[in-house]
């Protein structure tokens, strides 16, 4: 398993990894409930139903914080067998809730801070 980060964007993570087991045990793993479970809790999602599914090659989950503001995000898996017989999952985790928006200002944007007397 290959599991360096190859890409990072700026409203979410992407990343490829390289598995030695076959693409059809990767969507088991990926697409059944009673094993995504081991890795994944319907706690952590917003609906433990996949959002969107294209049978044995991308399943896309809603998560939701467990926090307040409780903001939402997905989680889309892909994968694809590998010439070495294995699979390559990529795995895209995206901020999807409006209210983040607001959220992604840099700390140092040189911009004045705002100061509000009580």
């Amino acid at each position: 398993m290959n599991d360096a980060p190859t890409q990072e964007q700026d409203a979410g993570i992407d990343q490829t990894y390289e598995l030695d087991a076959p693409p059809q045990k990767v969507w088991r793993a990926i697409s059944l409930p009673q094993f995504r479970e081991q890795w994944l809790p319907g706690t952590d999602l917003a609906d433990p139903q996949a959002e969107t599914i294209t049978p044995g090659a991308e399943v896309r989950y809603r998560m939701r914080d467990s926090a307040p503001p409780f903001l939402e995000s997905t989680v889309t898996f892909r994968i694809a067998a590998n010439a070495d017989g294995g699979t390559s999952l990529r795995v895209i985790h995206r901020l999807v809730d409006v209210r983040s928006a607001s959220r992604t200002q840099a700390a140092n944007s040189n911009g004045m801070p705002v100061m509000r007397a009580a």
